[in-house]
Parts: structure tokens; sequence; C-alpha cells
């Protein structure tokens, strides 16, 4: 009997993807911050991490039907932010409003890394029998 992954480490492997994706868009709109009619973006992570655990619940079960690599997104959908207090030349980056996410997705990322580390070293510690 072998062992299904993805069921073993859950859905932690999906979160730390997503979370690490949201941190480039996050980075990318702290370097933006003073380029003109910059658009500051974002990723909706629930809303993302939900579309792929409904993918994931399909099944192919003949041959001529879509596999989920014909159907799936391959970079998750971004959008922008509306501003609290947009600039005079159009760039919506907030400086705190971007430090706080990116704290808070750190943060996410961490908790999501380390369920997934305790879930491995339990595997191993059943693979070797302790």
């Amino acid at each position: 009997m072998g062992v299904n992954f993805d069921k073993t480490l859950g859905v932690h492997e999906q979160g730390l993807q997503l979370r690490g994706q949201r941190a480039e868009v996050i980075s990318g709109n702290i370097a933006n911050i003073d380029t003109p009619g910059y658009k500051a973006q974002d990723l909706d992570f629930k809303q993302v991490f939900q579309q792929q655990q409904n993918q994931l619940s399909l099944t192919r079960t003949r041959e001529n039907h879509l596999s989920l690599d014909d159907i799936s997104p391959k970079e998750p959908a971004v959008y922008e932010r509306t501003p609290l207090q947009p600039s005079h030349n159009g760039n919506t980056v907030e400086l705190g409003q971007e430090q706080a996410a990116f704290a808070r997705n750190r943060m996410e990322y961490e908790t999501s890394f380390t369920f997934l580390n305790m879930k491995v070293r339990g595997l191993e510690r059943a693979i070797n029998g302790q």
C-alpha cells in the first residue's frame, strides 16, 4: 500500500505555493511605489485556493475528457487593489498597506510551512518505526 502524499500532506503544499506567489505580487507593488500610474495588485488567496480545491475534486474518467491541465489556470489571477488614498501621479501603492499585507502573508506562509514540516517529520517517524 502506497502513501498518497496529496492526502497526507493536506492543503499546506498548495498554500505554500500560493503564499509564495502572493509575496511576489506584493513585492512588485513595493518595488513600483514611485512608478507613475502603477496600479497596486493583490492575489485573493481564499478565492484562488478554493478554485484549486474544487479542481482537485474532479477526476478524468474517459480518455477523451479534458485533463485538469487543459482547464486549470497556470497563474493565479491578480486584481487591482482599491487605494485608500490615491496619489497625484496615479500610483495606487500605499507602503503601509503593502508592508502589512507582506507581513501577514509571511506569517501565514511560515504557519503552513510549520504544519507541512510536522507532517513530513511524522511520516519520517512512521517509516523509521518510531
